[in-house]
C-alpha cells in the first residue's frame, strides 16, 4: 500500500500542486494549510503546525496562487446568505438581523435558498465565490454525515484562502466562527416545564435526522429526560419534513403509535402549528385540556396561534445580526463562537397533565 507521501507525488504528475494536497500529505485541515501558507484570514496556526505544513509544500513544490490570493484585495461588497427556505419564518428572522446590520454597513446581502440539499449549499457557494463576494453566512442547518461535506469543506479553505470569510449559524464542527443558538439547553428547558406540569408520556414530533439542529435539539430531549427518571422511547419520536404539514402528518402517527401522549414538543414553530391543527381537526382533542404543545424558535407569528404557542425562543434576528458583525470584525487566531441563550415562552397551549 502506498503512503501519503508516495500519493502525493503521484498526484503531483497530473498537474500543478493543489492545497488540498499539501494538507493531506501534513495531515491538517485545508483551512489550516491555509492559515500557515498564506495567513488566510488574519489568523495565525502554531509554530509546530506551520512548519509542518511549510515542510510538506516543500516537498511537494507547491506553488502558492498568486492571483487568487490577489482577489481578497478585490471582492465586492456583497455577503451572500445561505438558507434552508426563504419561506421559513425562522430563516426570514434570521435574514432580517443580518440585512440589518449589512446596509449600515453599506453591504448588500445575497440570499439564496437550498431548500435542504446540501448540493445547492456547495453551487452557491461557488457562485458566491466566483462573484468576489466579501463572506458567506450558512444559516441552514448542517447534515450530519451528508456525502457533500468534504467537498464543502474544501471550497470554503479555498474561499478563505482567497481572502473571504466564512461564519457558520448553528454547530456544524471545523474550524468556523459560528454564531450558535443553544438548541440542547432550550430543548431540555421545554421537556423539564412539561414535567414539572405532571407530563410523563411527552411526544416528540421533530424534522429530518440527518440535521445538525435536529440532533442538537434531541439530545437536549434525552439529557432532560435521563435527569428526571425518564425516557424517550421510538413509539414518541415521529420525524417528518420541518414544515406544517409534516407536522401535522407526524402528529397523527405518533397518536397512532401512543394514543395516551399528554405533551408534545415539536422542534420548531411551523411543524408545531401542524401539531395544533391535527390534534383539534385530526384526532378531537383540546388544547391544552387533553394534550399541551411546546414549539421551538417563537417565529413572529407564535404567539397569534389558537391557542397561543408555548415555545422555546431563539434570538433568530440577533443571530443573523452578530455573524455579519463576526465578518466585519478583525480576524482573530483560531475560530471564535458566540453563544445564543435560548429562553423558555409559556402560553396558552401548555397546561397541567389531566
Amino acid at each position: 500500500m502506498a503512503n501519503a507521501g508516495s500519493r502525493s507525488r503521484a498526484d503531483r504528475s497530473t498537474g500543478a500542486v493543489t492545497l488540498q494536497q499539501v494538507a493531506r500529505q501534513a495531515g491538517v485541515s485545508l483551512a489550516t494549510a491555509s492559515r500557515a501558507l498564506h495567513g488566510a484570514g488574519g489568523r495565525s496556526v502554531g509554530e509546530e503546525l506551520r512548519r509542518r505544513v511549510e515542510a510538506a509544500a516543500a516537498e511537494l513544490n507547491y506553488v502558492s496562487n498568486g492571483p487568487a490570493q490577489a482577489l481578497a484585495s478585490a471582492t465586492a461588497n456583497v455577503v451572500g446568505l445561505i438558507v434552508h427556505d426563504v419561506a421559513d419564518p425562522y430563516f426570514a428572522a434570521i435574514a432580517a438581523g443580518a440585512m440589518r446590520v449589512a446596509r449600515e454597513q453599506r453591504l448588500m446581502v445575497m440570499i439564496s435558498a437550498t431548500f435542504r440539499e446540501p448540493g445547492l449549499e456547495l453551487q452557491y457557494l461557488r457562485g458566491l465565490r466566483a462573484q468576489r463576494a466579501r463572506a458567506v453566512v450558512l444559516a441552514g442547518s448542517g447534515a450530519a454525515g451528508a456525502a457533500d461535506a468534504d467537498r464543502l469543506a474544501a471550497e470554503i479553505a479555498g474561499f478563505q484562502e482567497e481572502g473571504g470569510r466564512v461564519v457558520c449559524i448553528g454547530d456544524r464542527g471545523g474550524e468556523l466562527d459560528t454564531v450558535a443558538p443553544d438548541n440542547r439547553g432550550g430543548a431540555a428547558s421545554a421537556v423539564r416545564a412539561l414535567w414539572e406540569r405532571g407530563h410523563r408520556r411527552i411526544g416528540v414530533v421533530a424534522g429530518p435526522p440527518e440535521l445538525t439542529t435536529v440532533s442538537d435539539r434531541l439530545d437536549g430531549v434525552r439529557q432532560a429526560l435521563r435527569e428526571l427518571g425518564g425516557a424517550l422511547p421510538a413509539e414518541r419520536l415521529v420525524a417528518a419534513d420541518f414544515t406544517r404539514e409534516g407536522g401535522r402528518a407526524a402528529t397523527r402517527r405518533l397518536f397512532a403509535q401512543d394514543p395516551a401522549t399528554t405533551a408534545v414538543l415539536a422542534l420548531n414553530d411551523v411543524m408545531a402549528s401542524g401539531v395544533l391543527a391535527a390534534l383539534r381537526q385530526d384526532l378531537g382533542l383540546s388544547v391544552p385540556g387533553q394534550v399541551s404543545v411546546v414549539g421551538f424558535d417563537d417565529v413572529p407569528y407564535a404567539a397569534d396561534l389558537r391557542p397561543a404557542l408555548s415555545t422555546v425562543r431563539l434570538p433568530l434576528a440577533a443571530a443573523g445580526a452578530a455573524a455579519v458583525r463576526l465578518i466585519l470584525d478583525e480576524p482573530v487566531a483560531g475560530p471564535r463562537r458566540i453563544r445564543l441563550d435560548a429562553e423558555l415562552v409559556l402560553r396558552d397551549s401548555t397546561g397541567p397533565a389531566s
